[in-house]
């Protein structure tokens, strides 16, 4: 099937699998599984030691850091040998001090809010997008997917009594809110592209053909979501683009009224909301590009009044604002790491704020941002933080004694000893001079030889910078004596607003040649062996995998592409596919831009595939994802099946599919440690055939 736009035409022989739900589709899918199992099928013991030294580790039966919510402490538990969380509460009255379990079993007076494991009964896959307890704490509204597909059945129940109340909304968005006397209920609606573009209410116990519509967003570049303020006062719809953004406001006690425009949007200026008290606090980039705070009127409809808060410099790029009664916490990014600024209230000076300071927790290289905080009156925030060799912490901090107090560290079991691992910050240098940091983690007694393997994660689009996280998945690799490592390239936020700006659009050739001076570095430097350093990335990651491959399939031996958008340019092409016109702000909008469209063609893996000349791959997908559909990995390895007849020692390439999943993977704790060890076993084993 030929391909025609701009004088350019491309012959795309796969075209066929567009259609997924075809018989030839899917048995193509089949075969490619029956494969992947057959040539691995002698990694099995390996997989499966890979899987129990995973759970060795953990404690599968366990509890989050309640909250407290009014008049109940919230939390989730987990329960050895079932998939899913058990979501519950127990009085705040009975459990003065934060319920923990005891011997396994649950505080006492507890309430079941949500069993994941009863509600996925039956079902392959089960995920939940969205579960708002009313103001009142007798309802509970949750959003149910059964397929992977993000489109959400709404249910809702009698909490005390489990009895179901309401199941009229149907394949909806995944965005709840409550009005404030519990009657009503607000939801998103997606279009055929699978794009959030209308809000609705619904009146419990109503058919769904009564809902009034709220909101309906008409421009395509736009999607919708929304949320409830901290006291529950207010609805607040979200309604942003890549670039421009939109808030408004329903008061949840009025909720039959019609929203409120914050402010007006305006091209190319983003902003966020956060009512607290008797004003509004703002995150914005009007005037700044790394984003500042500012203050309004709590009915404020302009931009107009928007009050400078001079809590930050230019150089930091702000992320949030939580504002509290006696003082606000401004999550900041700045030198390449993560970092939250406390501000005192001081009804004596003129802008009303006070003393501030940096929460520090001691560690140069990690991440820390703040954790459940639903109550505004309160001393002290849950903070959590964690880096390459320190399990997720969860601390509350007292803003004025500057105390932290621990509430819970995740165990590591098995006497794992984690003083054995080192962590540092490297650099390289990418072409036009910029320096990459680099996150590294290996064990400590790994010779800088250039001897040992290594895996390079990497991601590098919508300004989601790729923080260091702590895994215990993770720790089967480091103990083997591997080096993990992770590449802040452009296309995240990591260093900035300007990281994310550099790294899109006619700049996204900086976030393929950031990647493969990562690699350069750590081969030169001697940190991994030259010939035995793997990559993975997933989604847009995976794009950047099929993109490398092709530019430089010298630089690694294995990539692991998950879910992987390797067909960028067809789909981009194809408004009606999901997200296709929302894209357009972060890739180029390549149906009315010549411009655009060479740009994608000169990186799109699909396209670009040199035969006999790529990395040893394994490839991941889910028939039911909505983002990046099947169709892509599977055109992609086919292309590549096809380049590869004929080439003498053509690498291999493994392609999987869950063929009951979504973006993001399987559902179930105990299917994703399957399938994590599997892919493991698949790493380990390509990598240690090079050694």
């Amino acid at each position: 099937m030929a391909r025609t736009y701009h004088g350019d035409t491309f012959e795309d022989p796969y075209a066929w699998m567009a259609d997924r739900d075809s018989p030839e589709f899917l048995e193509l899918l089949a075969a490619e599984n029956a494969w992947a199992r057959e040539r691995t099928a002698d990694l099995k013991p390996l997989a499966d030691t890979i899987y129990e030294e995973l759970r060795s580790r953990i404690n599968e039966t366990d509890l989050t850091v309640p909250a407290r919510h009014d008049r109940w402490w919230y939390y989730a538990r987990t329960i050895e040998g079932q998939q899913y969380p058990v979501y519950a509460r127990v009085p705040l009255d009975a459990h003065p001090i934060r319920p923990t379990l005891e011997d396994g079993r649950p505080p006492e007076g507890e309430e079941i809010l949500l069993d994941h494991n009863a509600e996925a009964s039956g079902h392959a896959f089960f995920a939940v997008a969205a579960s708002e307890v009313s103001p009142g704490g007798e309802l509970l509204a949750y959003a149910v997917d059964l397929a992977g597909d993000e489109r959400y059945d709404v249910r809702v129940k009698r909490i005390a009594s489990g009895e179901l109340l309401d199941d009229a909304v149907r394949q909806m968005g995944g965005s709840l809110a409550w009005s404030l006397d519990g009657r009503h209920l607000f939801y998103t609606r997606l279009d055929e592209a699978w794009r959030p573009h209308q809000v609705w209410r619904h009146e419990l116990g109503t058919p769904s053909e009564t809902d009034v519509l709220v909101h309906d967003e008409a421009d395509e570049r736009f999607f919708v979501g929304l949320g409830s303020s901290r006291d529950d006062r207010f609805v607040i719809i979200s309604i942003g683009s890549r670039t421009t953004s939109e808030v408004r406001l329903v008061d949840a006690a009025a909720p039959l009224t019609a929203p409120r425009i914050v402010a007006p949007r305006r091209e190319n200026v983003e902003y966020d909301i956060e009512p607290v008290g008797g004003q509004l606090l703002i995150v914005h980039n009007a005037r700044r590009v790394n984003f500042e705070v500012a203050a309004a009127p709590l009915t404020s409809t302009s931009h107009e009044d928007w009050r400078p808060l001079e809590v930050t410099s230019e150089d930091e790029y702000v992320t949030g604002v939580d504002g509290f009664d006696d003082f606000i916490a401004v999550s900041l990014r700045r030198s390449g790491g993560t970092g939250i600024r406390v501000v005192l209230r001081d009804p004596d000076a003129k802008d009303g704020l006070g003393e501030r300071h940096d929460i520090s927790v001691g560690e140069p290289i990690g991440t820390i941002h703040l954790g459940a905080n639903p109550e505004t009156d309160t001393r002290a925030i849950q903070v959590v933080h964690e880096s390459l060799v320190t399990p997720r912490t969860v601390e509350d901090y007292d803003v004025r004694s500057r105390a932290f107090t621990l509430l819970k560290s995740q165990q590591v079991r098995d006497g794992h000893d984690l003083a054995q691992y080192r962590q540092r910050r490297e650099w390289a240098t990418a072409p036009d001079g910029t320096r990459i940091p680099i996150s590294v983690v290996h064990r400590h007694d790994v010779a800088a030889d250039g001897t040992a393997p290594g895996l390079l994660h990497a991601y590098g689009a919508y300004g989601i910078p790729s923080d260091p996280w702590f895994s215990v998945m993770r720790l089967s690799l480091l103990q083997r004596g591997w080096v993990f490592a992770i590449a802040h390239v452009r296309g995240g936020s990591e260093m900035g607003r300007q990281w994310y700006d550099d790294g899109k659009l006619e700049h996204k050739q900086h976030t393929f040649t950031d990647l493969i001076a990562c690699a350069d570095h750590l081969r030169e430097a001697r940190i991994v062996a030259p010939d035995r350093l793997a990559a993975e990335g997933g989604s847009a990651g995976g794009l950047l995998m099929g993109a490398v491959a092709n530019m430089a399939p010298d630089r690694f031996c294995f990539i692991h592409a998950s879910v992987p958008f390797v067909d960028p340019l067809t789909s981009i092409l194809d408004p009606s596919l999901p997200l296709t016109v929302i894209e357009w702000e972060e890739w180029g909008n390549p149906l009315a831009d010549p411009a655009a469209y060479e740009r994608m063609k000169s990186y799109a893996p699909y396209e670009n595939i040199t035969p006999g000349r790529h990395p040893a791959l394994l490839v991941t997908t889910s028939l039911n994802d909505t983002r990046v559909f099947a169709t892509e990995p599977a055109k992609w390895v086919a292309a590549m099946r096809h380049a590869d007849q004929g080439v003498t020692g053509a690498p291999p390439i493994l392609f999987r599919t869950e063929m009951a999943a979504g973006h993001g993977g399987q559902s179930g704790r105990y299917d994703r440690w399957r399938q994590w060890a599997w892919e493991t076993a698949v790493l380990i084993d390509a990598v240690s055939t090079r050694a």
